[in-house]
C-alpha cells in the first residue's frame, strides 16, 4: 500500500506539474533510431487517464518505466477513439499529437464556442483549417502543458513538427484540407472525447467487469483529481473505508460515476450556491448537497454517492 501511494503521487506530479516533454519521456515506450520519442495509444491512455491501481488488483502502479519487463497497464480495452490520433496507422503518437490531445481535453465548451465565433467571419457556423489552427493556438495558450511547450524543443529530446499541424487535422478537414469544420460537429467531438476518458476510467476500476465499482475505488477516483497538497489526508481517509459498516458494501454504477465527474466540471456555480447557503444557514447537510447539485447543475446525486463524498472530505 505504501509503494502504491508513492508511485501514484509521483506520477500525479509528473502529469500535472511537469512540462509536456517530461510527461512524454516518462510515459512513452518507443524511440525511433533518430531519437524521436513516440507513444502508443496505451501510453497515451496512461498519461492522461489519472487513476490509482484498483483495490481488487495486486499491482503497485499503472505506468511504465524503462527496464520493466512487465509494465503496468490500464485494466480496460484499448480505446478506438484514441486511435483517431494515429491517423497514419503506424501505431505511434508523436509529441505534436500528444500536445494536440491534451489541449483538446482542456478546452471548456463555452471557451471554444467564443473563439470559434471570433474566427467564423461570415457567421455560417463553419471554419476552415487555417482558422481552426488559430483557434487551437489560442486554446493552447490557455492550457498549462500546451503553453509551456516549445514545439518539442528540449535538451536531450528530439521531436519534430509543429503542434498545430498534427495528423488529426485530416480527420476534421480531409486529406486535401479543403473541408470546413462545423461548430456542432467539433463540440460533439469534445463531448465524446471526455465521455471516452470517463468510460476508460470506470472500466479501469471495474476490475472484474461487473458493471459497478467498490466504494474504495470510487473514493480513489475522486482523490485522483484532488489537489496535491491534500492527497495524503485523503488517502489516509480512504484506508478506513473498509472498516465503515455503512460504506464498505456500497457499489457505484457507471451513471453515478459520470454524474460526479460532470459535477466536478461545474464547481464554480455549485460553490457559489454552497457559499450562499452556508452564510445564511451554517453547515451544509447531505440533502443540501443533493438539492444544490440538482437545482444548480441539473445533476442527480444518489444517497450512496453523497455518503461517500461526505466521508472523503
Amino acid at each position: 500500500d505504501y509503494r502504491r501511494k508513492v508511485f501514484f503521487k509521483y506520477e500525479k506530479r509528473i502529469r500535472t506539474q511537469s512540462p509536456p516533454e517530461k510527461v512524454l519521456e516518462y510515459f512513452a515506450s518507443l524511440k525511433s533510431p533518430s531519437g524521436e520519442i513516440f507513444m502508443t495509444p496505451a501510453d497515451l491512455m496512461r498519461a492522461v487517464v489519472l487513476v490509482f491501481p484498483p483495490s481488487e488488483a495486486n499491482r503497485v502502479r499503472e505506468g511504465y518505466l524503462n527496464g520493466e519487463s512487465v509494465p503496468g497497464e490500464l485494466r480496460c480495452a484499448p480505446s478506438k477513439f484514441f486511435m483517431l490520433f494515429d491517423t497514419n496507422n503506424d501505431g505511434l503518437i508523436s509529441f505534436a499529437e500528444y500536445i494536440f490531445f491534451v489541449t483538446l481535453l482542456s478546452i471548456p465548451e463555452s471557451s471554444f464556442s467564443v473563439a470559434f465565433k471570433m474566427f467564423d467571419l461570415d457567421n455560417n457556423g463553419e471554419i476552415d483549417q487555417n482558422e481552426f489552427k488559430k483557434v487551437m493556438a489560442l486554446m493552447r495558450a490557455q492550457n498549462r502543458q500546451g503553453a509551456r511547450h516549445r514545439d518539442g524543443l528540449h535538451v536531450g529530446l528530439e521531436v519534430s513538427g509543429s503542434v498545430e499541424n498534427g495528423d488529426l487535422l485530416e480527420y476534421f478537414f480531409g486529406k486535401d484540407a479543403k473541408a470546413c469544420l462545423e461548430h456542432g460537429k467539433f463540440v460533439q467531438f469534445l463531448r465524446d472525447l471526455h465521455n471516452e476518458i470517463l468510460r476508460l476510467e470506470f472500466a479501469h476500476y471495474d476490475y472484474n467487469s461487473v458493471g459497478t465499482i467498490s466504494a474504495e475505488d470510487f473514493a480513489l477516483s475522486m482523490v485522483a483529481s484532488a489537489d496535491m497538497k491534500n492527497i495524503n489526508k485523503f488517502l489516509d481517509r480512504i484506508d478506513e473505508v473498509s472498516n465503515e459498516p455503512g460504506l464498505r458494501d456500497i457499489r457505484v454504477t457507471c451513471e453515478e460515476f459520470k454524474n460526479v465527474a460532470e459535477l466536478r466540471k461545474r464547481l464554480l456555480p455549485l460553490s457559489m450556491a454552497f457559499f450562499s447557503h452556508g452564510k445564511v444557514n451554517g453547515l451544509l447537510t447531505k440533502q443540501d448537497i443533493q438539492r444544490a447539485a440538482y437545482h444548480v447543475c441539473s445533476i442527480s446525486l444518489t444517497d450512496n454517492v453523497v455518503d461517500m463524498i461526505f466521508y472523503c472530505v
